[in-house]
């Protein structure tokens, strides 16, 4: 049920924009794009993606066999995103509580917090069985690492302002995508590629409801959303960061080229940011022009930090190859 209409103009300045007006304002457009995901998102079943045969029973109560790493089928670099991964996704009860408490679990908003909370789910559920089955970590050191981040939480940068936190999963959700689709293309493993695959596709179908979403924003409230979006993008980091050895992980995975820096410039700000032409908005206010500047200088920084690293990162993987032939 539509709450109330969209609200197109600014205002008056007593009564400026509020999180909660925001959110009221917004509730059709969140109820229009609810109906458009229901429409285009598929049914899949996680357990269809977790080879069972090929799972036995590992050391401890069973006396089964000790886990190793040969008997992986992933590559390494795989096995260190996944597990990236999916202690990101086991995070799902914290993220659930903050957009919950943020958006409220009434009308479309609140279909659309328990629709988004149960189809992350699944994607926790599939991995872990994956890598179960497959045996492709240690399971005792998967499982303190969940304990030990679970029991951290998580809370997020954005926790103060609904427009930075739409702002923030619209990026965020295109860059789970990309980091769980780049996982699959370097596992090694047909079907941990098909699986990723799968996952991916959700997490891009979530992007496109909060990118249009984060739109819509930019039309009743540009200054506001502006500095929303230029913040964020400023300070973005991954939901993960806050795990056991992230950073070590991260820099793996950078030089891998599953995610990092050109990846991120390229693939994940850039094809949002050209969407919703944010550079290109016109009719804003001092705050808001300041803001997109702001905005504008930071891509540039950005862009020449990525060209550094793609420079070292193919001087690396130079050595890297030499030293493999020299001992080969």
């Amino acid at each position: 049920m539509t709450i109330a209409p969209v609200q197109r103009t600014a205002p008056p300045a007593s009564t400026a924009w509020t999180d909660a007006k925001l959110i009221l304002a917004l509730e059709e457009v969140v109820e229009g794009e609810l109906n458009r995901h229901l429409k285009v998102a598929k049914e899949w079943m996680p357990h269809e993606y977790v080879p069972w045969s090929q799972g036995r029973d590992f050391d401890g109560v069973l006396g089964g066999e000790a886990w190793a790493p040969e008997q992986s089928k992933v590559t390494p670099l795989a096995r260190i995103s996944l597990v990236v991964n999916l202690l990101t996704e086991d995070n799902l009860p914290s993220y659930h509580h903050e957009i919950a408490t943020m958006f409220g679990r009434e009308g479309a908003w609140g279909t659309w917090v328990h629709r988004w909370t149960a189809e992350e789910g699944r994607h926790g559920i599939a991995i872990r069985d994956y890598l179960l089955a497959t045996r492709a970590v240690d399971p005792v050191e998967l499982e303190r690492a969940r304990m030990a981040h679970m029991s951290e939480g998580f809370e997020s940068d954005n926790a103060h302002s609904m427009l930075h936190s739409v702002a923030y999963v619209a990026f965020q959700e295109l860059a789970t995508r990309i980091a769980h689709r780049n996982t699959g293309h370097h596992s090694g493993d047909p079907l941990c590629d098909q699986l990723l695959a799968k996952i991916a596709n959700d997490e891009n179908l979530h992007m496109v409801f909060y990118r249009n979403l984060l739109k819509a924003a930019l039309e009743i409230a540009p200054d506001e959303a502006m500095n929303a979006i230029t913040e964020v993008v400023t300070n973005f980091r991954m939901p993960g960061h806050g795990m056991p050895g992230f950073e070590r992980s991260a820099a793996q995975i950078a030089i891998g080229g599953v995610y990092n820096l050109r990846i991120h410039h390229d693939d994940v700000l850039q094809p949002v940011l050209r969407h919703l032409k944010v550079l290109e908005t016109t009719g804003l206010g001092g705050s808001g022009q300041q803001a997109q500047e702001q905005l504008g200088a930071f891509l540039d920084g950005l862009d020449a930090q990525a060209t550094k690293f793609d420079e070292r990162q193919a001087a690396l993987l130079a050595r890297r190859a030499a030293a493999a032939a020299a001992k080969a």
